[in-house]
């Protein structure tokens, strides 16, 4: 089973808040937060400024996979953000990002953070998926769609 599919509903924000690349970092590491209280969202959202800083991880496509790892996180932990308005992210192709998918891995794991990453640039780099997610009504219709990925 894929880590796409694995995705908690908890961790399923349909309609992001955020405005900019900042505050969309900052609330996808406020849900990682909430679902696991143990992590800091400070050190979560400096993990993602750091990485971002050595380039963004706006892949284009309207796609941002925003990852990094973090020393005593139990497993690998994604989030999936959606906003049909799109955000600035530096993305490659300059266009705003609709669609959020953050990897948060053990420091330990290389080999399955970088699987986990490869699945998701699979998943998305079908036009199909990437359309269903952005039209998707809710969080149930989201899982649903991520379920048939995995």
């Amino acid at each position: 089973m894929g880590i796409i599919s694995q995705i908690p509903a908890a961790l399923i924000l349909p309609a992001i808040q955020a405005a900019s690349k900042k505050e969309t970092l900052r609330e996808l590491a406020g849900a990682v937060h909430a679902a696991q209280p143990e992590l800091d969202p400070e050190r979560l959202y400096a993990i993602l400024q750091e990485r971002e800083a050595l380039g963004s991880t706006g892949i284009g496509d309207g796609i941002a996979i925003p990852h990094g790892k973090i020393k005593g996180l139990p497993e690998i932990t994604i989030c999936f953000g959606r906003s049909r308005q799109g955000i600035p992210f530096d993305s490659l192709d300059g266009k705003p990002a609709h669609l959020f998918f953050l990897l948060l891995a053990p420091e330990e794991l290389a080999v399955p953070y970088l699987s986990s990453l490869a699945e998701l640039s699979r998943f998305l780099k079908n036009p199909p998926n990437r359309n269903r997610l952005l039209h998707a009504e809710g969080v149930k219709e989201l899982l649903a769609i991520l379920a048939e990925a995995g």
